[in-house]
């Protein structure tokens, strides 16, 4: 529905606009000036239906002309209003029509003058069937060094912030070997009381394997001395053998 209106308004227009000055008109061929027309055509389309206030009936419709009403209420909140167009240029590529059309608005940029924009429209030639439309808005170089500056800003504090929370990630590290180390503490500790275990263990089987074996020798030593004797030592049994603490005068 919104297309048919454009084409429509775009028609009539082309034969009643008169909006190209004497000037532009000479060094423009006809279909430069047809291009120029219809680009003036949906320009005022467009603006028309903003103002009204319409412009959800059409994309309710048709859901690709949002960003064309989007970006033109987005230039006029800089310009202000509509008050002129200025110039034209015109790209013609096949089917493919490129019209960037000068405008000025209401609104005075930092140095006090009317604020302009350059509407890049592009519309099919054959269907005049519009494509996109944007609305760039001029900025003063002081605007444009300003919003640099800010941009810079803005990206060398977001990596400063990144690099910060990169530091304190890897200072973080450093606690992981003394955690690390606090269990391979507890690990060694258990592991020494356990060899500390078997190690008495040992003993304590070395000491009965050594009594045993001292136990049989005795023995043996017994019977010899009985049957060298004459006597028998089939009584005599060892059951232990203990150590007396005793030094060489009580001995004698």
């Amino acid at each position: 529905m919104m297309k048919i209106v454009l084409v429509l308004g775009m028609i009539a227009c082309l034969f009643g606009l008169t909006a190209c000055g004497n000037e532009e008109a000479s060094v423009m061929t006809e279909e430069e000036l047809a291009a120029v027309q219809v680009a003036d055509s949906y320009i005022s389309q467009v603006m028309e239906v903003v103002n009204q206030g319409a412009e959800a009936e059409y994309v309710a419709y048709d859901e690709s002309l949002a960003p064309i009403f989007d970006s033109w209420k987005s230039g006029m909140e800089e310009l202000g209003s509509y008050v002129e167009t200025t110039g034209h240029e015109v790209k013609i590529d096949g089917d493919e029509v490129v019209v960037n059309t000068a405008i000025t608005g209401s609104a005075l940029d930092p140095n006090g003058n009317p604020r302009t924009a350059d509407v890049e429209l592009i519309y099919n030639s054959k269907e005049y069937m519009i494509n996109s439309m944007v609305v760039n808005v001029n900025y003063t170089m002081g605007e444009k060094m300003t919003n640099a500056a800010l941009n810079t800003l803005l990206g060398m504090g977001t990596v400063f912030i990144v690099l910060i929370l990169i530091s304190l990630i890897i200072s973080c590290f450093s606690l992981i070997p003394k955690i690390q180390a606090l269990f391979a503490k507890k690990e060694k500790v258990s592991e020494t009381e356990k060899s500390v275990d078997n190690t008495i263990a040992q003993i304590v089987a070395a000491e009965e394997a050594d009594d045993t074996e001292l136990i049989a020798v005795i023995s043996a030593a017994i019977a010899a001395y009985e049957a060298a004797n004459g006597g028998t030592a089939d009584g005599v049994v060892i059951r232990s053998v203990r150590k007396v603490n005793r030094n060489k005068w009580q001995n004698a």
